[in-house]
């Protein structure tokens, strides 16, 4: 499995339907619009790690089942299933991109909510370069800007298909073998002290969500905000 350069259907343990999903998926284009259109993860019963399995199944995704999801994508039409971890102050949340190269430049395929921490183009000549495109725009709930270090590409292929493909429950230990991953530091201490706040137009984008949060209004009934 480790050296297989296309996953194979019975490798992954996928249903025929689920297979032939990822199968259409075969540009990282395509990959990240079908993410874009499903509806954001907002773990109102409380945090999950979803298969990509149960991405499919749900059809809403937080980053890093967001990133299993492209990572596994990727694989089934022939290329390596690689995510990065970017780690951040512990003011914020770390996030999990899915890593591709065309022509030796390193692009990414990434699920979230915001303006910010978007899909990026394959131009980047390092990880680190990659890496550093998101500093400007990741802050926190106070507008500080909190990115601090990136994890080398961990290539999916070395767990269990069972542990970040098919799983029914929640894939904690997929996520702790990622997060376990050897860091490397984008800032300085001293830089990171000298990371100016975000302004008041750079504050009023960041309130822009592609999937807005239910809001309960009457008994368990949930309804999206307009």
């Amino acid at each position: 499995m480790a050296l297989r350069r296309f996953a194979r259907r019975e490798d992954l343990g996928l249903a025929l339907r689920e297979f032939a999903t990822l199968k259409r998926l075969d540009t990282p284009q395509k990959i990240q619009a079908y993410l874009n259109g499903m509806t954001v993860n907002h773990e109102l019963g409380g945090e999950t790690v979803l298969s990509v399995r149960e991405v499919m199944k749900q059809r809403r995704s937080h980053c890093i089942e967001g990133a299993f999801f492209a990572a596994c994508a990727l694989w089934v039409n022939g290329a390596p299933p690689l995510v990065m971890h970017l780690d951040c102050d512990l003011s914020d949340y770390p996030h999990v991109i899915a890593l591709f190269r065309v022509g030796g430049h390193w692009g990414a395929i990434s699920k979230t909510n915001g303006v910010a921490l978007r899909y990026r183009d394959p131009v980047y000549r390092s990880l680190r370069e990659l890496a550093i495109s998101y500093l400007h725009e990741y802050s926190n709930k106070r507008h500080m800007k909190t990115l601090r270090s990136y994890s080398g590409a961990y290539d999916l292929r070395r767990l269990d298909p069972q542990l970040w493909v098919t799983s029914e429950a929640q894939c904690w230990e997929a996520h702790d073998r990622l997060a376990a991953v050897r860091h490397y530091p984008l800032v300085s201490a001293r830089q990171a002290r000298l990371l100016s706040p975000r302004d008041a137009f750079e504050r009023h984008i960041t309130k822009l969500v592609q999937y807005p949060k239910p809001e309960k209004r009457t008994g368990t009934r949930l309804s999206k905000k307009t």
